[in-house]
């Protein structure tokens, strides 16, 4: 071993310092791998990566379309959910203002119809106590002038002097059953 660097050191060739061919080489490789690298792959690279940005920022834009027309459709669903409410409530109202309505126009009828019925009542009960009067009147007048014929001793056939007779003596019971009743 002791040999070749003697060999070497003797040539004249020093191993800290490279050939200049080698160096040559290398940097052909490496500029033909630089050129082909620039030329084929860093395209490729950048076109892969712009499709890429570009699909997440179509993604993205899609993402806050959707959101948007989420946040649309939910808008609309609480105005139309508003709106029936209050439609609701409208219909509502409208129907307790017409069921009050009725109720009043059901009670008005009851009340004309009792009214009604009360005036139709107090008319019979007038005519019938008229009937009655009158047929009571004859019979006491009758009464009358029999009890008066009995009294006198003679019999009292004119009738006109016995109505006046009868009217007297129901004038004169009228006027002690109203001093009786006050």
């Amino acid at each position: 071993m002791n040999q070749t660097v003697i060999l070497a050191a003797e040539a004249g060739a020093n191993p800290l310092i490279p050939n200049v061919w080698e160096i040559l080489v290398t940097l052909l490789g490496f500029a033909v791998l630089m050129f082909i690298v620039v030329k084929f792959v860093v395209p490729a690279f950048e076109k892969t990566y712009a499709e890429r940005t570009e699909a997440i920022e179509g993604g993205i834009a899609k993402a806050e379309a959707a959101q948007a027309e989420a946040s649309a459709a939910l808008d609309e669903y609480k105005q139309q959910l508003l709106d029936a409410r209050t439609e609701a409530n409208r219909i509502r109202e409208e129907a307790r203002a017409e069921g009050a309505q009725i109720l009043a126009e059901l009670k008005e009828k009851a009340a004309a119809e009792s009214a009604r019925i009360r005036e139709q009542a107090e008319v019979q009960i007038a005519a019938e106590r008229q009937a009655a009067v009158t047929s009571l009147r004859n019979e006491v007048g009758t009464l009358a002038t029999e009890l008066a014929g009995r009294i006198v001793g003679e019999a009292l056939n004119d009738d006109a002097r016995a109505a006046r007779v009868v009217d007297r003596f129901l004038a004169d019971l009228e006027s002690q059953s109203a001093g009786a009743a006050k």
